[in-house]
């Protein structure tokens, strides 16, 4: 009875042992070491930062046409002063043509309505109800793309983002050139031309959650000739007061155009399809810079996915080799020799 005892206990050791795996059946490295499946990479969210310019603002309908037909999509927008009122219709859903037939269509005094009892200033609530006619009276946060317009608050000077609200009221506010349209008052406060602080708004559109920051530069380099009109000499004056703030921003985009407009005069609608045209040129060019930025940051996204995969993975095996060794223990010390783990 007690030797069937010893044959039964000694054959259940051996049946153990075969299934953790003893000497003679011990696996090779390669069957034990653990598959490194990465995780899904984030797609990359593009941004585009249009920045300031009155009449010269058209040239960013050329620089999303050239974006969208070279399959470049932009996640979410910030504007400042003409760029916020192509940026809002962009946001709200409209392609680079339907944003061209507005601008084909849009008669200047469509959006200029001035009060001689305020010392002959632009009201800006023409342009306000023009920016809501064409969102389809939604508010920022529910436009179809996320969007940000800059103003400048009047009483702090400092930099306002807005991202919720009324769309129209906003681009207003982001707009209205000091002198040459009433400040808007939105509450308790007093808002201007965000170019006054932020030229090319490139941080609003991080702030929204860009990783790359495409930013188009409208802004008026001085050319040492005196601007003809008072439209132009205003525009001028808020561009110098804001070319090294602005400079500093654009060190923080990924990648600016910059149209060769500056020969487009502030008020100059008739000159549009022109302001179109250089946009296009000027995004055709610096595609193959995007294209690099998007490739290089996916790269490392990648590889950091990959990274931390294998790192998990490592975790893993050594954390089972331990749970093996662990569960082998006793057994290894009856039967004197080492588990295969």
């Amino acid at each position: 009875m007690t030797s069937l005892r010893t044959l039964a206990t000694a054959t259940l050791f051996t049946a153990v042992l075969a299934g953790c795996g003893g000497n003679e059946t011990r696996p090779s490295p390669a069957a034990v070491k653990p598959a490194v499946v990465a995780a899904p990479v984030a797609p990359v969210r593009v941004g585009l930062a249009l920045g300031g310019g009155a009449a010269k603002g058209f040239a960013h309908i050329g620089v999303i046409k050239m974006l969208e037909a070279n399959g470049i999509k932009v996640d979410v927008v910030s504007g400042t002063s003409a760029g916020s009122v192509v940026g809002a219709l962009y946001a709200s859903g409209m392609d680079a043509f339907a944003l061209q037939k507005q601008a084909v269509a849009l008669d200047e005094d469509r959006i200029k309505d001035v009060r001689l009892f305020s010392g002959g200033l632009v009201q800006g609530q023409a342009l306000q109800d023009y920016v809501n006619a064409q969102v389809r009276n939604r508010p920022i946060d529910r436009l179809g793309k996320p969007f940000a317009a800059v103003a400048t608050q009047l009483e702090t000077g400092e930099r306002t983002v807005f991202v919720r609200g009324n769309t129209g009221q906003a681009v207003r506010a982001s707009s209205s050139i000091p002198g040459v349209f009433e400040p808007v008052a939105i509450g308790r406060s007093h808002y201007v031309d965000g170019g006054v602080v932020s030229p090319v708004p490139v941080d609003a559109a991080r702030q929204l959650g860009a990783d790359i920051v495409i930013a188009v530069d409208i802004s008026t380099k001085a050319s040492g000739k005196a601007p003809g009109s008072l439209l132009g000499t205003v525009n001028q004056s808020i561009t110098i007061m804001g070319q090294k703030l602005g400079a500093q921003e654009l060190a923080r985009a990924d990648v600016v155009i910059r149209p060769s407009v500056n020969d487009i005069g502030p008020a100059a609608f008739e000159q549009k399809a022109t302001a179109i045209l250089e946009g296009e040129r000027a995004a055709v060019a610096a595609l193959p810079q995007i294209r690099a930025k998007i490739a290089q940051l996916q790269q490392a996204r990648a590889q950091a996915a990959r990274s931390r995969a294998e790192a998990q993975a490592a975790k893993d095996a050594e954390r089972a080799r331990a749970a093996c060794k662990a569960q082998q223990g006793r057994l290894s010390k009856l039967v004197g020799r080492d588990p295969a783990c």
